[in-house]
């Protein structure tokens, strides 16, 4: 095929792939206008309805259990209250409430209640008499409710609150007899995880603040949450006194990791006062948390019970990150008819009930509208998704630059002529442009995302974490860099052969080849899930343009082509987060200035954790950490060694690899302070944030919704060509290992020609797995399983670069020895992730540790013939580079 018609076929290819992105373009949505939109299930049997119930879901179904209502007459009438035991079951939205056949150990209201994995669990609450100390767990079999019993509280609790953080249930306040005159102060947890027989409530270190009951309780952001509640006052004659202090106050409490314990601090207080509100507080997306209506304790004309006015319907969103509150919409006051025909029953947003999920849906299940009105209804909220709008104009910059990426890839199809072109791009690449693709082959699209979104969601201190390239620089120009160039190597894992054996040779190919492959979906779908929601694309249609192009512009350019369109990708990258700063600190008041003073005040700007943890970033983790990880690739991983292979001579290739190093620097402050400008910008601002958007997802969505259309386009682009970026590095990269490291190694000798069309046959089927298995992942939820074999193939990274450590710095490292270091560095890498809480940053530092170490003992106890790398070298290298 010609040149020009090459163009043709890649142009024809870019309209294709391109056309399923242009959906029209639509209106944003916003916070403040309401996070919900509501609706109703059938109401409860009961024609009453009840306040405390205890709620949540088990086998698919909705349960409601328990609760308190004055069926006879209101209370200021002299009616009493009744307390129920009765379990109502829907199995479907549509469908009928079923009268289950199992009650309460006793009737009881005014518990707390949760859903936990298939259960209902279910704790204290109490009746006319006393309060309780039972707790349950309630499920459905599909036919009948099962009572499973649970270790008793220590003391009595009623109107307390809780939250599940992941299988640990917390209780907060409460009081313990209805006569009190003090609420409690005291903070519970119980492990659901554990063995049934070892389970056990633990005391655990309460807030700071005052005691209190009926407060909101929420879990978020790994940490669980206190809200407001109501604080108990003595008359005279040491009696509870009718005055009572509503509470605006509020607490985070985050828990060490592994531990039920942790530490308090003191947040954003409400805007008002706030009491009652159904519990758990509502989390939405990764940062937010929703409190629907409650009662704020406001007077009334009166203060009468059969005057009081009803409760507030606002609806207030709390953000984890940004500290901040703001209204979210308001709680339906008035749904209309009664269904079952009381005119003055659920026109009013329900206190003293239990909120959880059904089949992603809210569900606020009937409650007390006024004090001693309960109403049947049984409400039920959609959270409403933001609507992006990208636009026409981004539309078009990103058509271009795409096209122009394919244009690359033509262009460069004309200097392929060889394997050595394909691969090492004739060693003809500058200097400079193999540097700045060794960068860009390590900032990711999902790194160019996640770094800001992790220095917005928390602190600085990974930052040390980007300079160990630097630190480790030096070690891979003089030690490392002479073995791969004078050895004139295609692969890395040639080495391994030339040093060890075939055995240590193969067991690099295989696990760089496993890593790649299953990163490569990964790589593709992370990225498309993250524009997709903040552009309006079709995330399947984002998956195939990127694989398609992508595949295209390197089968045709090979590693020039992946390197140059790097270099456009970096800069850029580079420009768009240059800019977002300014933008995002010119949004904010007081600018830059600004910036800095939010972020200090939330300690945003923290570089160092100087504790002994090593199950977090603590400055020990992170210092070997910024070697180690970074040893890995700049040593082992194919498609960073490759990059440095593609210059003219070793100089050149140290010249490269300091590029790549130094880029960190400036890029890493950019990416950082990128994170925190948005901090302080969406602080200011948090009525812009999407609350159903993944935290990862910020940097990508301030993009799209605040940068000037055209370059948002632009910097959308950027961020597509960086995952095309990671997929056309694992590509060629694989081809390579694929070609030298199996084919030429293993198969009969055949001439160039053939080795170059298999390379490109076989960069063709990486481009089709790829692809398939991002939408594959996408459509059938198989991301999980994915990242957890990631995960473990992953761990390998450690041992291999711990077998070229091995071999570059041991020269009485034999091949014997040097295996069985890497089975037992994969052991121990096993036991740490599986059998500890260490810190993944210190995966690198034990594999490559356990490596060389028992593969240099075992190498004195099984030593084999030594290989003779220098006569290697002398053999092997260009007359150009024989010279010292």
């Amino acid at each position: 095929m010609g040149g020009r018609s090459r163009r043709w076929v890649g142009l024809l290819a870019v309209l294709a792939t391109l056309a399923p992105l242009l959906p029209a373009a639509r209106a944003q949505g916003s916070l403040s206008d309401g996070a919900l939109v509501w609706s109703e299930l059938p109401p409860l049997p009961d024609p009453i309805g009840f306040a405390g119930p205890f709620a949540g879901v088990s086998g698919g179904a909705l349960i409601v259990a328990g609760g308190a209502n004055f069926p006879d007459g209101p209370p200021w009438e002299g009616h009493d209250k009744v307390w129920h035991g009765r379990v109502f079951v829907l199995g479907d939205p549509r469908g009928e409430w079923v009268l289950a056949d199992a009650r309460l150990p006793q009737p009881a209201a005014y518990g707390v209640s949760v859903t936990w994995r298939d259960a209902v669990v279910c704790v204290g609450g109490g009746d006319a008499q006393q309060y309780f100390r039972d707790a349950f767990a309630l499920r459905w079999t599909g036919s009948e409710v099962e009572i499973e019993g649970l270790p008793p509280l220590p003391e009595p609790l009623a109107f307390a609150c809780g939250a599940l953080l992941g299988d640990v249930l917390y209780l907060a306040g409460g009081l313990d007899r209805a006569e009190a005159t003090r609420a409690l102060g005291s903070f519970l947890a119980l492990d659901l995880a554990v063995p049934a027989g070892e389970r056990a409530w633990r005391s655990v270190t309460p807030w700071p603040g005052p005691e209190r009951h009926l407060a909101v309780a929420g879990a978020q952001d790994g940490s669980v949450f206190l809200f407001g509640g109501i604080r108990l006052t003595e008359d005279g004659r040491g009696q509870p006194s009718r005055i009572r202090l509503f509470l605006s106050d509020a607490w985070r409490f985050t828990p060490r990791p592994g531990e039920v314990e942790g530490a308090w601090r003191a947040i954003a207080p409400l805007p008002h006062p706030l009491a009652a509100a159904p519990t758990p507080a509502i989390a939405l997306g990764q940062a937010h948390l929703l409190l629907l209506a409650g009662d704020g304790g406001q007077p009334f004309e009166g203060d009468r019970q059969d005057q009081h006015p009803g409760f507030g319907e606002g609806i207030l969103a709390y953000h984890a990150i940004t500290d901040t509150w703001v209204a979210a919409g308001r709680f339906p006051k008035d749904v209309g008819p009664d269904p079952m025909g009381d005119p003055a029953a659920g026109t009013w947003p329900p206190v003293t009930t239990t909120a959880t999920w059904w089949n992603g849906r809210l569900v606020v299940p009937t409650g007390e509208i006024r004090p001693g009105v309960r109403t049947r209804r049984v409400m039920v909220a959609d959270p409403i998704p933001a609507e992006p709008s990208f636009g026409w104009i981004n539309y078009s910059v990103l058509l271009v630059y795409l096209a122009s990426l394919v244009a690359m890839g033509v262009y460069f199809s004309r200097r392929e002529k060889s394997t050595g072109d394909f691969f090492l791009g004739g060693r003809r690449v500058p200097w400079w442009a193999a540097g700045i693709s060794i960068f860009g082959t390590q900032l990711s699209a999902i790194t160019f995302l996640a770094l800001p979104a992790k220095a917005y969601a928390t602190d600085w201190l990974y930052f040390i974490q980007n300079m160990g390239i630097i630190a480790i620089a030096p070690a891979v120009v003089y030690l490392y860099l002479p073995f791969f160039r004078r050895l004139s190597v295609t692969t890395a894992y040639e080495y391994l052969e030339l040093r060890f054996n075939l055995a240590a040779r193969l067991f690099g190919a295989f696990s760089f080849i496993a890593f790649q492959l299953a990163r490569m979906g990964i790589v593709m779908l992370l990225p498309a899930l993250a524009l997709a929601a903040v552009t309006g694309m079709d995330v399947a249609a984002c998956i195939v343009v990127m694989g398609v192009l992508c595949t295209l512009y390197t089968v045709l350019g090979g590693i020039e082509a992946v390197i140059w369109t790097d270099v456009i990708q970096v800069l850029v990258l580079f420009g768009g987060a240059l800019l977002a700063v300014v933008i995002a600190a010119l949004g904010v008041d007081g600018g830059l200035g600004g910036v800095l003073a939010a972020a200090g005040e939330q300690d945003k700007l923290r570089l160092v954790d100087l504790s002994w943890d090593f199950t977090g970033p603590a400055i020990g983790v992170i210092l070997l950490g910024a070697v180690f990880n970074n040893l890995v690739p700049y040593t082992s991983d194919q498609a960073v060694v490759q990059r440095y292979l593609t210059t003219a001579d070793e100089k050149r290739a140290a010249g490269a690899i300091w590029t790549g190093a130094l880029l960190s620097f400036p890029a890493s402050i950019l990416f950082f302070a990128v994170g925190t400008v948005l901090f302080a910008f969406y602080q200011q601002h948090p009525g812009r944030l999407d609350p159903l958007a993944p935290t990862d997802q910020i940097f990508a969505w301030f993009i799209v919704n605040e940068l000037p259309p055209g370059v948002a386009g632009l910097v959308v682009a950027g961020v597509f060509a960086a995952a095309m970026s990671s997929l056309d590095s694992s590509m060629n990269s694989i081809a390579a290992v694929v070609t030298t490291d199996l084919g030429r190694r293993f198969a009969v000798e055949r001439d160039d020609r053939h080795w170059l069309r298999l390379a490109r046959w076989t960069t063709v089927v990486l481009g089709a797995a790829g692809t398939g298995s991002a939408l594959f992942m996408l459509h059938f939820g198989f991301q999980s399983l994915v990242d957890e074999f990631l995960a473990y193939i992953g761990l390998l990274g450690g041992t291999m670069a711990g077998l070229f450590a091995l071999g570059i710095l041991c020269p009485l490292a034999s091949g014997r020895g040097a295996l069985v270091g890497a089975g037992a560095a994969v052991a121990a890498l096993v036991y740490v992730k599986t059998q500890t809480h260490l810190s993944g940053l210190m995966y690198a530092t034990v594999g490559m540790s356990a490596c060389f170490v028992v593969g240099l003992v075992a190498s004195l106890v099984l030593p084999d013939r030594g290989r003779d790398l220098q006569g290697l070298i002398i053999t092997r290298m260009g007359p150009r580079e024989a010279s010292p």
